[in-house]
């Protein structure tokens, strides 16, 4: 097999499905009676990881100008997707490297980082050791401390509930180097295990976990473990700054796992609907049945629409991702799980029995998905991040502040994207969400495309009603004071409303700057009459607590009949009507 490198970008993606597709056959590391085995056992899935790397998806994990492929963060984002439609738990456990690595991405020194490059390259484990027992994301309340010697620093402490710290090469460690703590008392570190002496540090055992039981949670100590001054990773004392950057980017990655937990989730329902008989007919015939899976269709398309936009933000507008990463981490997954709750109660008892129907892949799934779902800070924390930023939001709005051009680029899916550059990441996006903010003038542009006829009169009316609800929702976000800690719980119902904003304008920007699409005759089927997007705005307008209306309801009957027609099929927002896309 080829490493990534020889692959053709504009097919890697393709290449990597088919790749999977065979190893899902009978026998195979992917294929679901393997999968169901491993996680019984609790089994770390070391077949699918060695093939990743045959593969080369560590190229990946490494940014462009590091020597690595990770310039397109969508790209990346589509790549891991596909993983995880076949399997969370290798997805979690093999993309792991990534998130170990991207302190360094973000802080290291020029040496440090071309050595950390290179063994990533050449598929050496990376993991990130930030949380502790006692504290959780309290990561201001950590205990573990660097302590300056002559010649470096001594660890001392331990670090818990962190994936791949037993299989892990390399970890990157959040340490305390201020015993007084506080915003600047804290350093990242990189350590190499096999230059520590054995006694220097000690394996927690493996933590059984209700979801992705085969991969490597566990923990480390360290007592008086010897770095050299070289695995500082950045200036002392910016650590916090640190993790608080590549959260960014790796909140932005972690869509991509629930993206594929959709689309596995949407083929089992999809399989068992369309083949399940009742009373002469199948499931998929029932009106309601029909309505789960539109509606269910309709919320993968817009989590997609939420993620390929934030993930192009990432290069389109940098000094934003501080708030478009954490709103993508908390809507995508638990729009997510409502989807999965919603699609186990249409398979009913069969989608919680192990060797029943699919050999109980949807439980698993529905299992590795709430694990999934918390990592890199979980809903009510990407929630308590936004409303940190409430009081630029509301102002940024109001002054209909935008960058054009980069709102432009994270939704022009045909316009190539600037390569990562993490050095542009800000921690306070102090001219708020230029992608919400120009939402009034995206708008109009759609009224434009609906007079052109290229979109029905109803999209026009949904995007009207929601840009109505978005002028209310920043008055009410206005007079809010941020408080780190006892934030009300009215705030969050806010960060909600927003959550759900951002989406409607993620969906309109793709409208406006991809209208070729909804073109008569177009080879996108999903865009057709403005399909995904009638649905997507009658979404939202429910998440707002609104009637969606009867043209959306129509909508998710048609998604419906999409699925019903290719359950095993693929539905993308990026895809064209080919037999190889389907």
């Amino acid at each position: 097999m080829a490493t990534a490198t020889r692959h053709p970008e504009a097919s890697v993606q393709a290449e990597l499905e088919r790749l999977l597709t065979v190893a899902a056959a009978e026998g195979g590391p992917f294929h679901p009676a393997t999968l169901a085995r491993l996680d019984r056992d609790e089994a770390f899935p070391d077949d699918c990881c060695a093939l990743l790397d045959t593969f080369g998806l560590q190229q990946y994990y490494v940014p462009a100008r590091n020597g690595g492929r990770l310039a397109d963060v969508a790209a990346f984002v589509a790549l891991l997707r596909t993983v995880a439609r076949h399997d969370l738990t290798v997805a979690v456990a093999h993309a792991k490297t990534l998130l170990g690595a991207v302190c360094v991405w973000v802080a290291g020194s020029p040496e440090q980082t071309a050595r950390t490059a290179a063994a990533v390259r050449d598929g050496a484990v990376v993991s990130w050791a930030l949380t502790e027992r006692h504290h959780g994301s309290d990561l201001l309340a950590g205990e573990l401390t660097a302590t300056r010697t002559a010649d470096g620093w001594r660890l001392d402490g331990e670090k818990w509930l962190i994936n791949n710290a037993t299989r892990g090469d390399q970890l990157c460690v959040l340490a305390r180097t201020d015993p007084a703590g506080g915003a600047r008392g804290y350093s990242v570190f990189l350590v190499d295990k096999a230059a520590l002496a054995a006694d220097q540090y000690t394996y927690l055992p493996k933590v059984p976990t209700h979801g992705i039981r085969g991969a490597d949670i566990s923990g480390i100590s360290f007592t008086g473990a010897r770095l050299p001054q070289s695995a500082l990773v950045g200036a002392e004392g910016t650590g916090l700054e640190t993790v608080l950057k590549s959260l960014q980017l790796t909140r932005t990655v972690c869509t991509a796992l629930s993206l594929g937990a959709g689309d596995h989730a949407l083929r089992l329902a999809a399989g068992f609907a369309t083949r399940r008989e009742l009373y002469g007919r199948t499931l998929a015939d029932l009106p309601r049945v029909r309505q789960i899976l539109g509606r269910g269709l309709g919320a993968l398309l817009l989590n997609e629409a939420v993620a390929v936009v934030a993930a192009r933000a990432a290069g389109a507008l940098p000094g934003e991702l501080v708030v478009t990463s954490a709103v993508a981490k908390a809507f995508v997954p638990a729009t997510t799980q409502e989807t999965l709750d919603s699609l186990g109660e249409l398979i009913g008892l069969r989608a919680f029995l192990t060797e029943e129907y699919a050999h109980g892949m949807f439980g698993k799934l529905e299992r590795d998905h709430r694990v999934a779902g918390i990592f890199d800070g979980s809903t009510p924390v990407n929630r308590s991040s936004l409303i940190q930023q409430f009081g630029s939001l509301a102002r940024g709005y109001a002054a209909a502040r935008a960058d054009e051009r980069g709102t432009a680029l994270a939704a022009a899916l045909t316009e190539p994207v600037a390569d990562l550059d993490l050095s542009r990441l800000k921690l306070v996006a102090a001219k708020g969400c230029s992608l919400v903010q120009s939402l009034p003038a995206t708008v109009r542009r759609c009224a434009g495309l609906v007079e052109a006829g290229l979109l029905p009169a109803p999209v026009l009316e949904a995007a009207r009603r929601i840009e109505a609800l978005a002028d209310r929702l920043h008055t009410d976000m206005a007079p809010y004071v941020p408080a780190p800690r006892d934030v009300p719980a009215a705030a969050f119902r806010l960060a909600e409303r927003y959550e759900a904003v951002f989406a409607a304008a993620a969906c309109l920007h793709l409208a406006v700057h991809n209208q070729d699409r909804f073109r008569p005759g177009g080879t996108h089927r999903l865009w057709r009459d403005g399909l995904w997007l009638r649905a997507c705005l009658g979404h939202v307008l429910r998440k707002l607590g609104e009637d969606p209306g009867t043209d959306a309801e129509q909508a998710y009957g048609e998604l419906a009949a999409l699925l019903a027609a290719e359950p095993d099929g693929t539905f993308s927002l990026l895809h064209q009507d080919t037999e190889s896309t389907r």
